[in-house]
């Protein structure tokens, strides 16, 4: 980190018990999650769940940045699908991420520019950025 960074903001949690019947907790308080393995028949939530919510969210956060540096009001409706696979192959476990993004009304042109800005200055998408394989599109 450079001497120019500023921390914005940490998040504290305590997860105990991993994915099989466990629990994580916000040290605020506001996060207070039963935790599960994907696809499984116990209740609660999944990291890859959380993965998807986490990026999609900040992702949006993004596309309006964009937008405003070209001075476009992004619609009302806009949207993301985020997908996360968790996936077993001969190298261990790994991801696979999808994001499809819909921002209804605005130029397709226009809007796959936000779209690709977005995705260079995304906190989670610079995070993930050469370990995982990621498609972004527009739909």
């Amino acid at each position: 980190m450079t001497q120019a960074a500023k921390i914005l903001y940490t998040a504290r949690t305590h997860t105990s018990g991993g994915r099989h019947d466990g629990i994580s907790r916000s040290s605020d308080g506001r996060l207070d999650l039963k935790l599960s393995t994907p696809g499984g028949a116990g209740i609660g939530t999944n990291p890859e769940q959380l993965f998807a919510a986490g990026w999609s969210a900040c992702f949006e956060g993004a596309m309006e940045i964009a937008a405003r540096t070209r001075s476009v009001e992004l619609p009302r409706k806009r949207a993301i699908d985020a997908e996360i696979d968790l996936v077993l192959d001969e190298g261990g476990y790994s991801l696979r991420a999808r994001l499809s993004v819909s921002l209804p009304g605005l130029d397709r042109q226009i809007a796959q520019g936000i779209i690709e800005d977005a995705h260079q200055t995304c906190p989670y998408s610079k995070a993930v950025r050469g370990n995982i394989d990621v498609t972004v599109a527009l739909i």
